[in-house]
């Protein structure tokens, strides 16, 4: 009997706003992102957003790398497509055959000059791409005169493979911290331990807060607040299970208006007001039908705006958490990464430096720590 299939995401991020610079269009340029494939399927389908453009976008030609044969990318039977401003546009699928470890590479050509404001910085062991002067779209080996590498994903959002009924993903949605190593690695612990049913996608933009977002052009780029982001990141093919881990920025931003006009202290909410974000978040995803864990706040002991009182939010947030049974689950990252001798520190081994985000190491202990239920 023929095995039942489904869309499942293999590869996501979130989409947010670029900064604010004189050279952020871009014209005859090549982007390329190479995209494992975490179990095999028969198909792929791409989404390319234009979240947070404000002005439309038009890719003139994608093709996917596989195994050295091209195929060239379709949305509604055309082969070039303007998306507007706002909006986002899906592939046709693209028949091929991938088989667990494989790696796709993406690649779309932007001719004309294109607004590239819809982007995310992310980083980690499967997280670089490319960018190329003019249509490298069919060239396998493009020379690293005429490129760069980059770890800046613009425009592309979701990579989708028609796979087994069994197969699902698993989101993880958060700030820097999540848009850096710990989903790599989680991605890499699940190849490594067998759980080859399960996905691990990225949602993540570094400086998000939960209830705020800045307007500003100086700031614009520290990214959407929750409730212009979840409704939207969230959504995914084969998704059962959302990781939160986020609230860390709402309490570190705000240094009042003698100090940045941009931050005011007005902006820092009260422990309640950012649990009850948290539960936004919750009851979005219960009615998504996703299981829920949260992860606790890392430490941010001697963080240059490391206080007494931002230190008590953390704790009665991180308390919420570890008591809260409106979640599936919880996990005590705050705990795994803590020097138990100064329990709002890191142990050393496990900080970046810069006392907010993890090191290598620490990315990695964050992935060991996601039980094995939520990867099986």
């Amino acid at each position: 009997m023929e095995q039942r299939q489904k869309w499942v995401s293999v590869w996501g991020n979130a989409v947010s706003v670029a900064e604010n610079r004189p050279e952020r269009y871009a014209k005859n340029i090549t982007i390329r992102y190479p995209i494992r494939m975490p179990f095999a399927g028969e198909a792929l389908r791409l989404t390319f957003d234009n979240y947070c453009g404000t002005e439309p976008i038009t890719l003139n030609k994608t093709t996917l790398l596989h195994q050295g044969r091209f195929c060239t990318v379709t949305f509604g039977g055309e082969k070039a497509v303007t998306i507007p401003a706002g909006e986002a546009a899906v592939s046709d699928p693209v028949t091929v055959e991938v088989q667990a470890e494989d790696v796709i590479q993406i690649s779309f050509y932007l001719a004309d000059f294109t607004l590239m404001r819809s982007v995310v910085f992310t980083c980690g062991p499967l997280s670089q791409g490319l960018y190329a002067n003019g249509d490298e779209t069919e060239n396998a080996d493009i020379s690293i005169e005429t490129s760069r590498k980059t770890q800046l994903f613009y425009f592309l959002s979701n990579v989708s493979l028609l796979a087994a009924e069994d197969k699902h993903t698993v989101i993880c949605y958060g700030d820097s911290i999540t848009a850096q190593d710990w989903p790599d690695d989680l991605a890499l612990r699940c190849r490594n331990e067998g759980f080859n049913r399960t996905a691990i996608i990225r949602r993540a933009t570094s400086g998000s807060r939960i209830l705020r977002e800045y307007h500003c052009l100086t700031y614009e780029s520290y990214g959407l607040k929750g409730s212009n982001r979840f409704h939207h990141e969230i959504p995914t093919d084969g998704a059962d299970a959302v990781i939160i881990q986020q609230g860390i920025n709402d309490i570190i931003h705000p240094v009042g208006e003698t100090v940045n006009v941009f931050r005011p202290m007005s902006d820092l909410p009260t422990t309640e007001e950012l649990i009850n974000g948290l539960k936004t978040y919750i009851a979005q995803a219960r009615e998504m039908g996703l299981r829920v864990y949260v992860g606790t706040l890392l430490p941010m002991g001697g963080w240059r705006t490391d206080a007494p009182f931002r230190q008590e939010m953390r704790h009665a947030y991180n308390d919420f958490i570890r008591t809260t049974d409106l979640i599936d689950g919880y996990i005590d990252f705050d705990k795994a990464l803590r020097d138990p001798e100064r329990i709002d520190w890191f142990l050393p081994a496990y900080d970046s430096g810069d006392h907010l985000h993890p090191s290598k190491a620490g990315y990695r202990r964050m992935a060991m720590e996601v039980p094995a239920e939520l990867l099986r």
